[in-house]
């Protein structure tokens, strides 16, 4: 290989910067040349990119989002799109692809290297965490810790006021960022897509709490959660069942995405960036780059797609000791 190019899709995430320096560094090391593509998928249809040098992704792996943008492309998704990106990476002699991004990302780049029968490797950069074959996504530890110190300032005013906090996190899908918040913030109950939780349980959980004496509360809701219709019509059950409790609703939204990488993620980006490239350079194709048990390793594109993430049920044991 002489040319490897890297692309970043779908949602941003904290640590891909990182990553992307550990692809351009790690092709320099290789007296190989980069080249990055602009807007995802977009510019590879559009033609949009940029050679990176050592010294063109110097001071970025401090900092959040993604270097290269991101976007996401419905023109990829068609046959023509993907034939008009094929035509450009022939044209700038493209010899192989790292896409970083989350389960979309991979099926457009699975469904690329298939058709035209070209090299790709995916590194998952997501928060939600859901991708199978990796016990860390980039960005999730990041927005682990965002979700956590908004949660503890939350609760500030909850106490202060005591006041019931319905504190919605991402994860439309999965649980994992509300799970883990949920016990290290201390949350009375979690509400994930995974654990259907029925509203009477939920206000006879909240009738106990206040029977034991407790005056301030903080619930952790994955947005995808089926408890209620929305976090909003949940809050408005709450105070109809239960009108002692003064109920407020918080939303994160894309403050989880945003910030400075964690010390965690700025390794793990550099780790999956150098293995990325050099899988590459080793005639594979069609992989994800994942960690387990402190390790990095290697999941077929297709089994990381489909595979589902299980939710620790542990967690969610040792959550209901810790709120007895």
């Amino acid at each position: 290989m002489k040319n490897i190019a890297v692309l970043t899709s779908g949602g941003d995430s904290p640590g891909m910067n990182s990553a992307i320096r550990a692809v351009a560094r790690t092709c320099a090391h290789y007296n190989i040349k980069c080249t990055g593509i602009v807007r995802g998928y977009s510019g590879l249809i559009e033609n949009d990119t940029k050679n990176l040098y050592t010294r063109s992704v110097r001071g970025i792996i401090n900092r959040g989002g993604t270097f290269l943008y991101s976007a996401r492309s419905e023109q990829f998704k068609t046959n023509s799109g993907r034939a008009k990106a094929f035509e450009n990476i022939k044209a700038n002699e493209i010899d192989g692809l790292v896409v970083i991004g989350g389960d979309g990302s991979f099926t457009g780049g699975l469904k690329f290297s298939k058709e035209f029968n070209f090299p790709v490797i995916g590194i998952p950069g997501t928060i939600d965490n859901d991708l199978f074959g990796t016990s860390h996504t980039l960005g999730y530890d990041t927005a682990l810790n965002t979700a956590t110190e908004a949660i503890d300032k939350i609760r500030d005013t909850a106490i202060s006021h005591h006041r019931l906090f319905l504190v919605e996190v991402m994860g439309r899908d999965a649980g994992f960022i509300a799970l883990n918040t949920g016990l290290a913030i201390g949350a009375q109950e979690i509400l994930i897509p995974e654990v259907n939780m029925s509203s009477d349980n939920l206000i006879n959980s909240l009738k106990r709490s206040k029977s034991a004496g407790k005056t301030s509360t903080i619930i952790v809701v994955a947005e995808g959660d089926k408890t209620g219709e929305s976090v909003f019509q949940l809050a408005n059950m709450i105070e109809e069942k239960l009108p002692k409790y003064e109920v407020r609703v918080s939303v994160l939204g894309h403050m989880q995405r945003g910030g400075s990488p964690s010390c965690f993620d700025r390794v793990l980006g550099t780790q999956m960036g150098i293995t990325a490239v050099e899988s590459l350079l080793n005639g594979e194709s069609r992989v994800m780059i994942g960690i387990q048990n402190g390790k990095i390793n290697k999941t077929d594109l297709s089994k990381a797609i489909k595979g589902k993430s299980k939710i620790n049920k542990e967690l969610l044991r040792m959550s209901k000791i810790m709120n007895t």
